[in-house]
């Protein structure tokens, strides 16, 4: 895919979102969705410097970086990937995090658990966005049935911006995760996330990220950050009681 286009406006931001444990019946009570955003001009750089460290741990550049492949035996690559987050000062991340799934009443609503998916992706960006600014939107490929549904949530961000010419978000699209860095990089994050508020302790090497991103972002990773937050954001989501 390619991410840089010559019709962008030079501070156009690009934001590569993922998900962890976001299906209905997965026997997990925890869904984290997460967004990674940078600067569409240092989307090219960044990309560069995370193959450099794939390669300096000796890993073929082309290795995707996953939070479902962290391990003690590459815990310190994944170390240094997380160190460059919180070192390279054009990169930031979100996460929404929905505590308990099993609490949700769909048919209450009058929707099934995708469509609710997607509202709960606009929650995430919602707070990302400025009427001032320009932005692309990347999802990870769920399924050969998603466009509608992408669609619809570039719609729906749009008319709450009052984007109606599309300048605003000029796109939001599916990429496979393998061909896209920042994508890899939201799904590390993401993963860290997810395993702290699930509260598991039995990997070695993703405990060693947990407590990492604790002590670089000075949270918990477990409660609601400050709105502005920019580093790390977190959002905790709780069901209507009524």
């Amino acid at each position: 895919m390619k991410q840089r286009s010559q019709t962008q406006p030079e501070d156009t931001i690009h934001i590569y979102c993922d998900e962890s444990c976001h299906l209905e019946n997965d026997g997990q009570t925890i869904m984290v969705l997460g967004a990674l955003w940078c600067p569409f001009l240092k989307v090219r750089g960044i990309a560069g410097r995370l193959r450099e460290i794939k390669v300096k741990h000796g890993l073929d550049r082309r290795f995707e970086i996953k939070w479902t492949k962290v391990s003690r035996a590459k815990q310190d690559f994944y170390l240094e990937i997380l160190d460059y987050f919180f070192n390279d000062d054009d990169l930031h991340f979100r996460a929404l995090v929905v505590s308990d799934k099993s609490r949700l009443r769909h048919s209450d609503f009058g929707q099934d658990h995708d469509t609710w998916y997607y509202k709960m992706f606009f929650e995430l960006l919602k707070a990302l966005l400025s009427p001032e600014g320009h932005y692309r939107i990347f999802l990870d490929t769920k399924d050969t049935r998603s466009a509608a549904k992408v669609a619809k949530l570039h719609e729906v961000l749009c008319n709450n911006m009052y984007d109606f010419s599309r300048e605003v978000i000029s796109s939001i699209q599916t990429v496979r995760s393998h061909e896209v860095e920042h994508l890899q990089l939201a799904d590390l994050l993401t993963g860290v996330i997810s395993y702290a508020n699930r509260g598991l302790s039995t990997n070695p090497g993703k405990v060693a990220l947990v407590d990492s991103m604790r002590a670089q972002s000075r949270y918990s990773l477990v409660r609601t950050t400050l709105l502005r937050e920019e580093k790390v954001n977190i959002f905790l989501w709780q069901p209507r009681e009524d």
